[in-house]
């Protein structure tokens, strides 16, 4: 069974950054989209950035294009997200998965970022 485990959150200061890492273990098989996810409290999970695999071409929502980044490193089965000028309406318990999330493993524990002054 696949493995993720999302570290890196933390409480920040609305303008922050912080950066994200995914660790994915497992019969994972070669040739899967990643994407990384977010839920905050009373609301649904949202999309936020996908890559490829292959190319690693990327992908994002809207709510947070041109603020954060999505990388990998295929060779350490990891994903990143880098995550810049943080506001408050980030705040969320943050996930990784596949991308696109039909094709979803089990979810992980993911990893609570707080962007409050």
């Amino acid at each position: 069974q696949v493995q993720l485990v999302e570290s890196g959150g933390g409480l920040v200061q609305p303008g922050g950054s912080l950066r994200l890492s995914c660790a994915i273990s497992g019969p994972t098989l070669d040739n899967y989209n990643m994407g990384w996810f977010r839920q905050a409290r009373g609301r649904e999970r949202e999309f936020l950035a996908g890559i490829t695999w292959t190319t690693a071409t990327t992908m994002y929502g809207d709510s947070v294009k041109g603020r954060f980044t999505i990388s990998r490193d295929n060779a350490k089965n990891s994903v990143y997200l880098q995550m810049n000028s943080l506001k408050p309406e980030d705040t969320a318990l943050y996930y990784c998965n596949r991308y696109p999330e039909r094709y979803s493993w089990s979810w992980g524990q993911g990893t609570q970022v707080t962007v409050s002054s």
